[in-house]
């Protein structure tokens, strides 16, 4: 059987999901998650073989939760389901360490396709986009987010949402100071100057829409 984690902030789009997954005959779903942070703790607890993992979230996206999952539930094999074609969004979230790739437009018969070659040790991509991203993908081998800590990614994903610095001190339960000193490193390490460069970048990379 193989074992299966969903992961996404609209529980509808998880019921439409568990009715097609759960049809299948080698398919069980072993749990639900509705953000990245209950994703990482999920996948610790529950092992799965697959994580079906919407890109988009609040709080902690798709990409963070995917980088997490990939460093302490390394068995359990990321697909990433995105609206998005856009390259920029492909290459943050493999670079992240997600196994494939689909095009929430392809979902049914791709779902399958999809979770079973991963199950097996593949890779899939949706055809949409396959071509762009092995282009895209061989042209950025390096990346300003790799001078971030796991920490720092946090936090920038929070101020780009617009959260002020006392709204992520309570979120990541940390003091005011702390998150002023990663806002500054932030800063210092991407060379932006300001907030409105801060969310520019984010955007840019695919961490908020």
């Amino acid at each position: 059987m193989i074992r299966i984690l969903l992961v996404d902030d609209h529980a509808v789009v998880r019921q439409g999901f568990r009715m097609i997954l759960g049809a299948q005959p080698d398919m069980e779903i072993v749990g639900e998650a509705g953000n990245g942070r209950e994703a990482i703790s999920q996948a610790a607890e529950l092992q799965p073989d697959v994580v079906v993992m919407d890109v988009a979230m609040p709080e902690l996206n798709g990409i963070e939760a995917t980088r997490r999952i990939a460093e302490s539930s390394p068995r359990a094999r990321v697909l990433a389901l995105s609206m998005h074609k856009d390259s920029v969004y492909v290459r943050e979230i493999l670079r992240a360490g997600a196994k494939g790739y689909l095009l929430k437009e392809s979902i049914d018969v791709d779902l399958l396709t999809a979770v079973r070659a991963l199950a097996k040790g593949e890779g899939y991509l949706s055809p949409a986009v396959s071509e762009a991203v092995l282009s895209d993908y061989r042209k950025h081998v390096t990346d300003p987010l790799d001078l971030l800590s796991s920490r720092e990614r946090e936090v920038l994903q929070l101020i780009a949402e617009g959260k002020t610095n006392k709204e992520i001190a309570g979120a990541l339960n940390l003091s005011v100071y702390t998150v002023d000193a990663h806002r500054g490193r932030i800063m210092e390490k991407l060379n932006l100057h300001s907030a409105g460069e801060l969310v520019r970048f984010a955007v840019r990379k695919g961490l908020i829409d």
